[in-house]
């Protein structure tokens, strides 16, 4: 039942990545506006970096390959989005309430890419099998 519940969780998480990539892809201009209006720099070529890392993380989570490596990956992914997009201290007051929830959220996620770093099988980062699952190479 436990490998049954992570295999769910890590799924939903790979979703949770890959479906916001699908969206910058499908949408770029929106994706690059935000991150502007949030004076993110160099916004294009970020954006495109961040629809890459979302879609091939998201779905190496789903299929559940190098899992440690992109939950922690996420991890850092989203201390930086909540570092430069849901900085809720240094906005006007009307956009406090939306940007402290956005943040606590992330830290939810991040919570559970740990978890799931935590569960996950070590692999080492090589070529070699990297199509196989985590579970079917020796560490």
């Amino acid at each position: 039942m436990a490998q049954t519940s992570i295999t769910i969780g890590r799924i939903l998480l790979g979703l949770y990545f890959l479906l916001p990539g699908l969206m910058k892809l499908a949408g770029p201009a929106e994706t690059v506006a935000y991150m502007e209006a949030n004076g993110v720099p160099f916004a294009l070529p970020l954006m495109w970096f961040a629809t890459g890392v979302n879609i091939v993380g998201g779905l190496m989570l789903i299929a559940g390959r190098h899992v440690r490596f992109v939950a922690y990956g996420f991890v850092l992914y989203i201390l930086l989005v909540n570092l430069m997009l849901h900085d809720f201290w240094s906005m006007e007051p009307e956009r406090v309430q939306h940007e402290t929830q956005n943040f606590v959220k992330n830290l939810g996620i991040m919570a559970g890419l740990l978890v799931l770093a935590g569960t996950a099988k070590v692999r080492a980062l090589s070529l070699t099998d990297w199509w196989k699952g985590d579970g079917a190479v020796e560490g």
